[in-house]
């Protein structure tokens, strides 16, 4: 049973806030629901979960539409890569967005609010292993991009996100996440999935992105 994996992931979380001695820190599960229909996804928001993360913004729009109407509740993420032409879909339908990745997208996701008048939650996304593929600020101008889109564009940013690079120890990676929160003294830290969630919540991640551990293998 789906929810039987949710209440088994979140109680080994709490176990482990426990044996860590980090009893303030609460992570909150998004479940990552890209590929699955909302037939596999409303066991879960009829449970009273409420966290839910997508990738794609047709996608979303297609599945949550309808579903964030009648659950006011709901919590929806974007966690892939946005462009800045999809940016006035995701202001309307999600609630945080934890891909923030340069300059131009922070300008677009800023006047996008504007004019609709909404305040999503938004975490910056850190190229935390340097790599040529991915995408992401650099830990060495954090500090900078931090203040422009806070102070210049008036962004509502609350925290930091990585995707550690594969086949590495992620502790590495989300130690050096954690100390970057620390110095720019932010709230979240979005890190951490269904293979090293445990690992993220060591390190004191706020939010774990978690899919297929919840629903199986993608389709």
């Amino acid at each position: 049973m789906i929810i039987d994996k949710l209440i088994s992931i979140e109680n080994e979380i709490k176990l482990k806030t426990k044996e860590f001695r980090l009893s303030n820190l609460n992570p909150k599960v998004i479940a990552v629901s890209k590929t699955f229909p909302i037939r596999d996804i409303l066991p879960l928001i009829n449970h009273g979960h409420i966290h839910f993360g997508e990738n794609k913004v047709q996608e979303a729009i297609e599945k949550w539409t309808d579903i964030k109407i009648d659950h006011k509740q709901l919590k929806l993420h974007m966690i892939g890569k946005l462009q800045t032409n999809k940016v006035k879909y995701v202001v309307n339908l999600f609630d945080y967005v934890h891909s923030l990745d340069n300059l131009k997208l922070a300008e677009k996701l800023s006047s996008e609010q504007l004019k609709k008048n909404k305040n999503l939650k938004i975490f910056i996304q850190l190229n935390i292993g340097n790599e040529s593929h991915k995408t992401g600020t650099s830990p060495e101008k954090l500090g900078e991009f931090y203040k422009i889109c806070t102070q210049d564009l008036n962004l509502n940013i609350v925290g930091l996100m990585c995707l550690p690079p594969n086949n590495q120890n992620s502790g590495l990676y989300f130690s050096e996440m954690k100390k970057l929160k620390e110095k720019i003294n932010i709230q979240e830290l979005s890190m951490g999935m269904s293979e090293d969630y445990i690992v993220a919540v060591k390190y004191g991640a706020t939010f774990l992105r978690i899919g297929s551990k919840i629903f199986g293998k993608r389709i």
